[in-house]
């Protein structure tokens, strides 16, 4: 099957004050998106991929990187890599900005065809 995304807007740009994580559903999925400083956003599964798990929403943003609230993880927005000597990854979704509305993009699968 061939990937495809769906993007689902999630709000306007006002709504995401910078350097705090808000939370939006989309499809079937929490994802935590952030405003960083410098004016890029991103987006994570609002999933923390420490073992004993939590949200990652409520995180500080510094730069790219994120620090998860529970555990102080650092996790990088672009890649959804956690830093040494951590070792894991959240997913990470593309967004997009069109006319002040903000898009996040998930992967929709195209039916199948038999």
């Amino acid at each position: 099957m061939e990937e495809k995304h769906a993007y689902y807007p999630v709000g306007t740009v006002n709504d995401f004050p910078a350097q705090i994580g808000r939370v939006a559903q989309v499809g079937e999925l929490k994802v935590a998106i952030f405003l960083s400083s410098t004016g890029e956003m991103y987006a994570v599964e609002n999933k923390n991929p420490h073992p004993k798990g939590g949200p990652l929403a409520e995180g500080i943003v510094s730069g790219t990187y994120l620090y998860d609230p529970l555990y102080d993880w650092k996790i990088d927005l672009k890649t959804g890599l956690v830093q040494a000597p951590d070792v894991g990854q959240v997913r990470t979704f593309p967004v997009i900005v069109k006319g002040g509305i903000v898009f996040v993009g998930a992967v929709a699968l195209e039916p199948a065809r038999i």
